[in-house]
């Protein structure tokens, strides 16, 4: 049996009520989507959307109902449609007068639901349907094996069920009835929860308890904020080498709730937890362990799993063209600092880059995130949408993102190349400018560069700069400090002695004994070259 894609009740399903409601369906259930676009008020303006394919399931991300009925106007006009929109918009009747004409399903979105977990769960659905043969079978998310835990735990302990990580994102869910409560719909909308509730479960010793056991929890409902009763249990990855004080590991991965519906919960409610959170904790370490097949694939061209790389065939597998230009995005932290998670990086800045460009392909490899856009060749446009985005994505990090920005190669065969020169930047950039290329910061890459070779090899160490470091730890002095800003300064004895807060003809006397220390006269020009040299080089990072 082909596959034609999945189908949209499928997709309904698994993203659950009250997040998205159908508004209008014109061919009922018969409606199969492949692909996901996410498209923003600019996406829609452009030409391109004209030749719209009809399998596709466009996210309209910030679009107003006027601008949102435009576009559904010129579809209707131009006989190319997509399968399905989802909009926040969906409730206007002129959006939905312009859905009708153009023979389009038209989804409501719920107004605070998060558009990234959307997309990332609607990606897991299309991505997962590719080993089914029968495409109505699918009904779970992205973490499809842990969507259908959490359909498996709600059928056994008669309850609601999410399954989310250790930072309270929920990860999978089970459906929702009428029963869900206000904190129920907002963590799966991706909000924090009432304030003051989130406040008793501190005063109740919750987290503690989840932090330092694990036990089940149960959690009392709260009558006045209308919040209902749950079990909680944490999860934890199975480790025999990370154990805490109470013998069981300490590396918690997130936690398993379950939330009381119209029926009492199980009995052996507290079994099935303890049961569902071992398995969880497998399901969850495996998908943060092993990289998706397409990760490996770009990965691959990106050049950083060694080897020979086929072109052609990972051009093919990852649907993109093999010819014409490419470009290379590097992101990483500001300062050496973590990145958030890299899955949720990566999600991020796939949904961004795709309403850039429908092509791009982004993987995390150790510390970074890289985006590769083929068929891309202008720098001007690229380095402004990466500005943008930095901007935007900058408060999730915990010390800041920044960037460098490839030049242009020629074919998918240069990616490699693209790839190593954005890492060269990030090498040596320190995230004072947090959007770069190489041509606009070539000085500090090859002066890092440069201070590196030095330092690696023993034969280009200048054993002078050793005799002023003795000269210093002997004395309690700072004749390094003196010369290294004297010499930064070009030799200027007043702003360097400023700078130093000393009296200037300190500071002579102090460039004198560096001279007599070194044996070297710093009135010779490559002299002071070489002592900045290796003052650089040799000097703490």
């Amino acid at each position: 049996m082909s596959i034609r894609g999945v189908s949209l009740d499928t997709v309904l399903r698994a993203l659950g009520r009250p997040f998205v409601e159908i508004v209008f369906m014109p061919l009922g259930d018969d409606v199969f989507v492949d692909t996901v676009v996410f498209a923003e008020v600019g996406d829609l303006a452009r030409p391109k959307t004209q030749d719209v394919e009809s399998s596709e399931l466009w996210l309209t991300v910030g679009v107003g109902e006027a601008d949102l009925a435009a576009w559904l106007n010129r579809l209707d006009q131009s006989g190319s449609a997509p399968t399905a929109v989802m909009s926040k918009e969906a409730r206007d009747e002129s959006v939905q007068a312009a859905a009708q004409r153009a023979g389009v399903a038209l989804i409501a979105v719920h107004p605070e639901a998060r558009w990234d977990r959307l997309l990332t769960t609607i990606q897991g659905v299309l991505e997962h349907s590719a080993s089914r043969q029968d495409a109505d079978a699918i009904v779970f998310g992205s973490d499809t094996d842990l969507f259908e835990l959490a359909q498996n735990v709600a059928a056994l302990t008669r309850a609601m069920v999410s399954i989310e990580d250790e930072r309270s994102h929920v990860l999978a869910y089970s459906a929702s009835g009428d029963a869900a409560d206000e904190l129920r719909k907002r963590s799966i909308l991706g909000r924090e929860g009432p304030r003051e509730y989130l406040r008793k479960l501190q005063e109740w010793g919750v987290f503690e308890s989840l932090r330092r056991s694990d036990d089940v929890v149960e959690v009392p409902a709260h009558e006045d904020l209308a919040i209902r009763r749950r079990l909680v249990v944490p999860i934890r990855r199975i480790s025999e080498d990370v154990k805490g004080e109470s013998g069981f590991s300490s590396d918690l991965l997130g936690t398993i709730w379950v939330q009381e519906g119209p029926l009492p919960i199980a009995a052996d409610a507290d079994r099935v937890l303890r049961g569902a959170a071992a398995i969880a904790a497998r399901l969850i370490s495996r998908i943060r362990d092993a990289p998706s097949n397409e990760a490996i694939q770009i990965q691959r061209l990106l050049g950083v799993r060694g080897g020979g790389v086929d072109i052609p065939s990972l051009a093919a597998a990852l649907s993109i063209p093999m010819s014409g230009p490419a470009m290379v995005i590097g992101v990483a932290s500001v300062g050496g600092g973590g990145l958030p998670p890299a899955g949720e990086l990566v999600s991020s800045l796939r949904l961004h880059a795709s309403a850039f460009h429908r092509e791009s392909l982004v993987s995390a490899v150790g510390g970074r995130v890289y985006v590769l856009f083929p068929r891309t060749q202008s720098v001007k446009s690229t380095v402004s949408w990466t500005r943008e985005v930095i901007a935007r994505l900058d408060k999730v990090s915990p010390s800041g993102l920044r960037a460098a920005v490839s030049s242009p190669v020629s074919t998918l065969a240069e990616v490699a190349k693209a790839r190593a020169e954005v890492d060269r930047v990030l090498d040596g950039t320190s995230g004072d400018v947090r959007v770069t290329t190489l041509a606009d910061s070539r000085t500090p890459v090859l002066l890092g560069e440069i201070m590196n070779a030095i330092a690696a090899d023993e034969q280009l160490h200048d054993p002078r700069i050793d005799a002023l470091d003795v000269y210093d730890r002997r004395n309690g002095s700072n004749m390094r400090e003196s010369v290294s800003v004297y010499l930064a300064l070009s030799g200027d004895v007043r702003r360097a002695s400023e700078q130093l807060r000393i009296h200037p003809n300190t500071l002579r006397y102090r460039i004198k004994r560096v001279e007599e220390i070194t044996d070297t006269d710093l009135s010779e020009p490559s002299a002071r070259l070489l002592m900045e040299i290796q003052l650089a080089a040799s000097a703490p990072r």
